[in-house]
């Protein structure tokens, strides 16, 4: 009778934990002057869990609580803090490398489980076992792109414009590191603060280096001033930059037009279920094509729920410690753009591709193997 007992106690236990509503956090600039990210990043992440709410993956309701980081490291530390304190996450969404580093300390002291996928910093591959990464890091990027300018586009003179903050010092130390093996110069580095708008000045230098190329390591608001006043300034030499560049603000812009960018490789029209549900339901919502950052962002939700049915399977709770667990035994998940293995340093490497921003949603005119 007492093992009758204990049985359905266990039972219910478990059938309590199945059936519980889960939220996770979120943290990303929803004002401020990348306000634009926080639109793309959520629309991806919003994508995702109405799909999975509708496929019953997790037994009960999945939402996300939003906080606005405003892509500064201090604001993300106070959201970060609301998230895991008050709100009792088990697993933020992270977005810009500085803001990744500052909240990763608490991710791991709290065993709360963090993901990036739109920061590209390569020393977010150093933030312990609690940070996760769904987007190559920026030396991937940098490894894809330099060979393709060089032995493809025959462009060999490099000019760097970066924003002094983690990224841009990260790619510029990537690029100082492995530029010349591939064959090209680093004529310049040239840094600009991160709330700078005015670049005639920077320009003028450009100029004077008189590059085959400008690589262009800044995002928001302030890479689209660049871009605009580089033209303006007479600087006619080919642009290129990280995925930052895969932004509608760009594509939309006349002075990019031909710029170069580099994401990870997805097929748009791949037959994947996953894959093929979420580019069709994304354009019928949005009326217009999904983006690496999209995908990066329904990949990162789409994980936990892949990782939460399994621990609900076993009448395990939800916490960032049975997560970790059941990714190090999982290893390899379908997401979007195919299957998908996380190292075990929470790092992601997929092929890579070229774009041309063409005012049509970007082209892809290369794709390259790194390793």
């Amino acid at each position: 009778m007492k093992v009758a007992v204990l049985a359905l106690a266990l039972s219910s236990a478990s059938a309590t934990v199945q059936a519980q509503d889960v939220t996770i956090g979120a943290l990303f600039p929803m004002s401020g002057l990348n306000a634009s990210y926080g639109d793309i990043f959520s629309s991806g992440a919003n994508l995702a869990v109405s799909h999975i709410n509708a496929d019953n993956m997790l037994g009960g309701k999945l939402a996300i609580q939003y906080e606005d980081s405003q892509g500064l490291p201090q604001q993300g530390v106070i959201g970060m803090n609301k998230l895991v304190n008050v709100q009792k996450v088990p697993y933020v969404l992270s977005a810009f490398t500085g803001v990744s580093k500052a909240i990763s300390t608490i991710a791991s002291r709290t065993k709360t489980v963090a993901v990036n996928g739109g920061g590209v910093g390569p020393d977010l591959a150093e933030l312990g076992p609690y940070f996760w990464n769904t987007i190559p890091l920026a030396n991937f990027e940098v490894q894809a792109m330099t060979p393709f300018l060089i032995n493809e586009r025959h462009l060999k003179r490099f000019v760097l414009v970066y924003v002094d903050d983690p990224l841009g010092q990260s790619i510029r130390k990537e690029m100082e590191a492995t530029l010349t093996a591939a064959g090209g110069q680093l004529m310049e580095s040239l840094s600009v603060p991160a709330s700078a708008q005015q670049f005639s000045g920077i320009a003028a230098r450009v100029r004077a280096a008189n590059p085959d190329v400008v690589y262009i390591a800044s995002y928001g608001s302030q890479q689209l001033q660049i871009i605009k006043q580089f033209r303006d300034n007479g600087i006619k030499q080919q642009l290129a930059s990280y995925s930052a560049f895969s932004v509608p603000e760009i594509n939309a812009q006349p002075e990019a037009l031909g710029s170069l960018y580099t994401t990870q490789k997805i097929d748009w029209a791949s037959n994947d279920p996953v894959t093929k549900r979420f580019v069709e339901d994304y354009k019928k919502k949005y009326g217009k094509m999904p983006t690496a950052y999209i995908a990066n962002y329904y990949n990162a939700v789409r994980l936990f729920a892949l990782l939460g049915q399994q621990l609900h399977l076993k009448g395990k709770p939800i916490t960032g410690e049975n997560l970790l667990a059941q990714r190090i035994e999982t290893k390899t998940f379908d997401l979007v753009g195919g299957k998908v293995t996380i190292n075990e340093n929470g790092t992601v490497i997929t092929p890579m591709q070229i774009n041309e921003v063409d005012g049509k949603g970007g082209k892809t005119v290369g794709v390259v193997a790194v390793k």
